[in-house]
């Protein structure tokens, strides 16, 4: 029987602790839970941010007629890149962020009766990456991942048009990603034999899994001090985020540090993940990114993470030259990311 991507998180443990989220109605100051120590490279960060200097990624027309030149080439140079012309409809997303906001405007005692177990995927609760860190993020999300109708009964005669709308944009999420994930095979010259490193056939593909995650970064008291999501990068192939028109993703540049990626209107941002990265063989880079809070604006964001099969085995496509990665099943990689973090990719090299 095929493992599912939940499945895989679910066997994927998480200390107690790092499961609950503050209650971030009842805070007005910063917690010293929540107080991150001031580095150099810390402080520089948010003087960068509060230059507002723009990182100009690349916003790329689904329907031009050198789109996979122009994916290949951000992915090249970036490893993210934004889309327009992607059929996902304004009132489609504008639903989504809307019950994202009903979600988690909710008061803390029915929020938490969605919690998120352990050794659970689905659910209310803080980032999967919490354990790593000794300071908690100012933050929290809800995962749906095969989201059973049961654990939303609490949240009112709104949760089945919410199942309704979640399910609608994972679909249209899916299909973008499917779409989006060809293209950059394409420009990596791929064939149908080097799909079967991928998946089994290009149909299967369209069998890959995804997961939906709606992230909350609520006004912050402190925000020089605090951090909304901590450094990272995304593990299955492929993540499709909307931040809503409000700014707070920022990426990691060899060389500048961080700097923030302003929204663009009706624009959707991909970015390459950690499994992508080893199928390129290392030639599209996985970014390092992160999200600082907000003083006056409360933050929502949307994003998709789509993968291949957990039992997939992924490994750098042929023609790639020498691999600089030794193949790894979906699962496998999943557990070594929940052990090592931005050690995982390491492990790998040949």
């Amino acid at each position: 029987m095929a493992t599912s991507l939940s499945q895989v998180y679910r066997d994927t443990h998480h200390h107690p602790k790092h499961i609950i989220p503050l209650d971030f109605d009842t805070v007005h100051e910063l917690p010293d839970s929540h107080a991150w120590i001031q580095t150099d490279d810390f402080s520089c960060a948010y003087q960068i941010c509060m230059n507002e200097l723009p990182t100009i990624i690349p916003v790329i027309d689904l329907q031009a007629p050198n789109v996979v030149e122009l994916m290949g080439n951000a992915c090249q140079r970036w490893g993210m890149f934004q889309v327009t012309n992607h059929d996902i409809s304004s009132s489609l997303v504008d639903d989504v962020v809307e019950h994202a906001r009903r979600l988690f405007a909710l008061p803390a005692e029915r929020k938490l009766k969605a919690l998120r177990s352990p050794s659970g995927a689905t659910g209310y609760g803080v980032a999967r990456i919490s354990p790593f860190f000794s300071k908690l993020m100012w933050h929290e999300g809800f995962t749906i991942m095969g989201l059973p109708m049961s654990m939303l009964n609490s949240f009112g005669h709104h949760y089945e048009d919410f199942c309704d709308v979640m399910d609608n944009y994972q679909k249209k999420m899916k299909s973008l990603a499917y779409k989006i994930l060809l293209l950059l095979l394409k420009s990596l010259g791929v064939d149908e034999e080097d799909q079967q490193l991928l998946c089994s056939s290009s149909a299967s593909l369209y069998l890959s899994e995804s997961a939906l995650q709606l992230n909350s970064y609520p006004t912050c008291p402190n925000p020089n001090r605090a951090v909304g999501l901590a450094p990272h990068t995304d593990s299955l192939l492929l993540t499709i985020l909307h931040q809503n028109d409000i700014n707070g993703l920022q990426i990691f540049q060899e060389g500048i540090g961080w700097t923030p990626v302003p929204p663009v209107p009706g624009a959707l941002i991909v970015n390459i993940g950690d499994l992508m990265h080893i199928i390129s063989n290392a030639r599209f880079p996985t970014v390092c990114h992160r999200v600082v809070p907000n003083e006056t604006r409360h933050r929502f964001s949307i994003a998709c993470f789509y993968g291949p099969p957990a039992d997939s085995v992924v490994a750098p496509l042929s023609k790639l030259q020498i691999p600089r990665f030794r193949p790894v099943t979906v699962k496998e990689y999943i557990s070594l990311k929940s052990k090592h973090l931005e050690e995982a990719l390491h492990l790998l090299r040949i």
